[in-house]
């Protein structure tokens, strides 16, 4: 909570607290602002979703934060054949109209990521996971033949 006061008026948020995400809506308050539909006033922060992509000897791991998302809500795709695609929604919760939000910093929205993956990924084999919130995407890799080399003597 920010010690300086709002001088914006009924604002969920601080604009000088610099823990605030919220973005002023200049348009906010007048009767032109709830002509635009809601899926353009929501913020798609999901879209932000945090993968982490770490390549071992036997595989590609890619590890994705989405708490709260049950694995119906989440898509995972290898589409032209060597990108991979991870994309799901949150849905935004019903407001009653009597609610009075003090704070609202969770995310809604559908976020979408791709990969390209290297030549060496078995695509026909790419597995996922989900447990306590974290998407586990395995990509196996193709083993890769090391060139054959062949010593020469040299003489003289």
């Amino acid at each position: 909570m920010s010690l300086i006061p709002s001088f914006f008026g009924n604002r969920r948020s601080n604009v000088f607290d610099p823990f605030s995400l919220d973005i002023w809506d200049p348009s906010e308050g007048f009767p032109f602002s709830s002509n635009f539909p809601s899926s353009a006033q929501e913020t798609t922060a999901v879209a932000n979703a945090r993968i982490d992509w770490k390549e071992t000897l036997e595989a590609h791991l890619f590890k994705v934060d989405l708490p709260g998302l049950k694995k119906e809500e989440v898509k995972v795709e290898v589409e032209d054949g060597s990108v991979l695609q991870i994309s799901g929604e949150r849905r935004k919760e019903q407001e009653e109209k009597n609610d009075k939000w003090h704070r609202v910093e969770r995310s809604s929205g559908k976020f979408l990521r791709r990969f390209r993956l290297p030549e060496n990924a078995k695509l026909d084999e790419v597995k996922a996971a989900m447990e306590n919130g974290v998407l586990t995407v395995t990509v196996p890799k193709e083993e890769v033949k090391k060139p054959e080399v062949k010593a020469i003597d040299i003489s003289g």
